[in-house]
């Protein structure tokens, strides 16, 4: 089983596909954290275990500092890129 990027994912999508038509499981990764699998279509689906996104995103990162508000923090680091949301952060918008 083979992890990549998301962008690594999006440029070789085909090849990724190809890789699923014969057997292999690709997950595809977004900011280090597994977001997705690609599998063959016969393979047999595992339920996912439903976490809020506070859960997913702080796992093994201690506790949360109080004074920031996670919720709008999930919201940014969804919408941008690893370096573009330390630089806001540093920012501190």
């Amino acid at each position: 089983m083979e992890a990549v990027g998301l962008f690594e994912a999006k440029t070789h999508l085909s090849e990724y596909v190809a890789r699923a038509e014969a057997g292999e499981e690709v997950i595809i990764m977004r900011h280090n954290k597994p977001v997705a699998k690609i599998v063959p279509l016969d393979a047999v689906a595992k339920p996912a275990a439903k976490l809020p996104p506070f859960v997913q995103r702080t796992f093994k990162m201690g506790k949360p500092n109080p004074k920031i508000d996670m919720t709008r923090l999930n919201k940014l680091a969804g919408e941008l890129e690893d370096q573009a949301l330390i630089e806001k952060l540093r920012k501190g918008r």
